[in-house]
């Protein structure tokens, strides 16, 4: 079981790490901005529950976006462990599959938050906003069900 935990939060920053290069050079070749949506989840997050991110201008903005990117290595690094511990309770998907449905896993629970928070509205998103979202996450799923799958088929 701890491999496991530990087998999925490592493929999950393997994933991660992968999910961010692909938005990175989507950014770097269409010369589109990064997304504020993290910021602004961790921002109606923290308020909900009554603790805002202290303070003003560029440095509560730092503060933002740093918590919004650290939010997005927990959830990466979450559902690697999801997955795994998944896969050592006996779920076995083909090796595409799995890497579907772990990027869709990872997708959801990005998007989902966003919705349910009022960040975003996919039903708005035009094919381009759909096709980054998409294929990021495509990748972090395929090498985070490899990473997976890979580093049991060795132990």
């Amino acid at each position: 079981m701890i491999k496991s935990l530990v087998r999925g939060g490592a493929a999950g920053a393997a994933g991660t790490t992968v999910l961010n290069a692909v938005a990175y050079a989507d950014m770097a070749l269409r010369g589109r901005p990064s997304s504020e949506a993290p910021a602004q989840v961790v921002e109606k997050i923290a308020e909900d529950v009554g603790h805002p991110v202290t303070g003003s201008g560029d440095t509560r903005d730092n503060r933002l976006s740093g918590l919004g990117a650290l939010s997005g290595i927990a959830v990466g690094c979450g559902t690697g462990v999801a997955v795994a511990l998944l896969r050592h309770a006996g779920v076995r998907m083909p090796w595409w599959l799995g890497g579907v449905a772990t990027g869709a896993l990872a997708m959801a629970a990005t998007d989902l938050p966003m919705m349910r928070l009022g960040v975003s509205d996919p039903t708005t998103w035009s094919a381009k906003d759909w096709t980054s979202d998409i294929v990021p996450h495509l990748a972090y799923g395929l090498v985070t069900y490899g990473v997976v799958t890979g580093a049991e088929d060795r132990s």
